[in-house]
């Protein structure tokens, strides 16, 4: 009803340039009229924006899961993620998607788009769910917090915020918790959470920690297919990709070669499951670990290196670490196959992953739930991966 205005406006030369006239949201400060087409028409010092609003949520009856994926490190997060991913479609409660945790919240879209996600189930951001859902049905003052406890510790607290990073979680969104909610089952007992915790008076269900066990569960591996780049890191990884190794093949490799890792990896010799270890585990056949799988030796990284490359021909090598790359010594090792060696280091790890992603193999460490990332992204999309010590 009012495009004639937009039209007479354009004639007449009152909409000129193209800064003019485009996409633009609400300023809450300007009013905006609705046109029919659902956009709105506001009024900026003088001149006309057309913009297509914020389309507003409906309310889920079925209900909503919330939780902090605040374990450890990014590969940590998103094995517990992709379990909280799971718990929410089996519950059948819509899932609001939590920022990744680093030195600050970062909005899961930020990393990850939001569509692959909703042909799989029902998400939301947390972000929209706290400004256009939780003030009606989930206001302050009827803020639930649901934590688990062992059915013989009738003591047990509930820290919803209680230390770092839970607490700057969630004063970050805001979020404050008024009651808490203890429960004694597991995440796979779905029946057990239908019948205890009903949406109708069980509106939310915030959980301090992914309702998520880690190791992730085999059985969630596959749902990595929904996790897709968005171009914020896809853009600059393979930009990074064409610049160096300009369409040729590369061979990726991921270590944990520092002292935190070598502590941790002391006693895991004969052990069946550490971290991650499952990722590779689960096709030993009934061996236990090794302590070359967990920090495996510069010999045994240079061995099985110089053998992914003879076995594909790449002249690459891209490194991923927290610690030492290793180039010189590599480059050494394969200066007769005339190779090179790459190492980033960028100031988001989220490119070394993407990086490892695209390789011609990649070969990682067996306990690490980094590597897992990078093996669960390539297995989706049938690319080869090996393990450092498992031959």
């Amino acid at each position: 009803m009012y495009l004639w205005l937009v039209a007479a406006l354009l004639f007449a030369g009152e909409l000129s340039g193209e800064s003019e006239l485009e996409a633009a949201e609400t300023n809450p400060e300007v009013p905006g009229v609705v046109l029919d087409n659902g956009a709105e028409v506001f009024g900026v010092e003088g001149a006309l924006k057309v913009g297509v609003a914020k389309p507003r949520l409906e309310w889920d009856p079925n209900g909503y899961v919330l939780f902090c994926p605040c374990m450890g490190r990014f590969g940590n997060q998103a094995e517990h993620f992709l379990g909280g991913l799971a718990f929410a479609k089996a519950v059948n409660r819509t899932l609001a998607l939590p920022p990744w945790r680093t030195d600050r919240n970062v909005p899961f879209s930020e990393w990850f788009k939001v569509e692959p996600l909703q042909t799989y189930h029902r998400v939301v951001s947390m972000e929209d769910f706290l400004e256009q859902l939780a003030p009606v049905h989930w206001p302050p003052g009827r803020r639930k917090g649901y934590c688990w406890r062992n059915r013989r510790d009738t003591n047990a607290r509930c820290g919803m915020k209680e230390g770092n990073p839970f607490g700057p979680f969630w004063d970050h969104l805001g979020v404050d918790f008024d009651e808490f909610v203890f429960y004694e089952f597991t995440y796979q007992q779905t029946e057990a959470w239908t019948k205890e915790f009903p949406p109708s008076s069980h509106p939310v269900l915030a959980f301090k920690g992914a309702p998520a066990s880690f190791p992730m569960k085999a059985e969630h591996r596959q749902l990595q297919e929904f996790l897709q780049w968005t171009p914020t890191i896809a853009a600059p990884g393979q930009d990074f990709i064409q610049t160096t190794f300009q369409g040729r093949p590369y061979i990726g490799i991921h270590l944990r070669n520092g002292p935190d890792f070598e502590r941790a990896c002391v006693n895991v010799e004969g052990t069946s499951s550490f971290m991650a270890s499952p990722q590779c585990t689960d096709i030993m056949a009934g061996r236990t670990l090794s302590h070359k799988m967990c920090f495996p030796s510069r010999e045994e990284i240079l061995r099985k290196t110089k053998n992914a490359i003879l076995a594909t021909r790449a002249k690459f090598v891209f490194v991923a670490t927290d610690n030492d790359p290793l180039v010189e010594e590599l480059e050494q090792h394969l200066k007769s196959l005339k190779v090179k060696v790459h190492h980033l280091n960028p100031h988001l790890p989220q490119l070394d992953l993407y990086i490892l992603g695209q390789a011609q193999h990649f070969i990682g460490n067996c306990v690490s739930s980094f590597t897992s990332f990078v093996k669960r992204e390539r297995d989706v999309h049938n690319r080869t991966s090996s393990f450092w010590g498992l031959d």
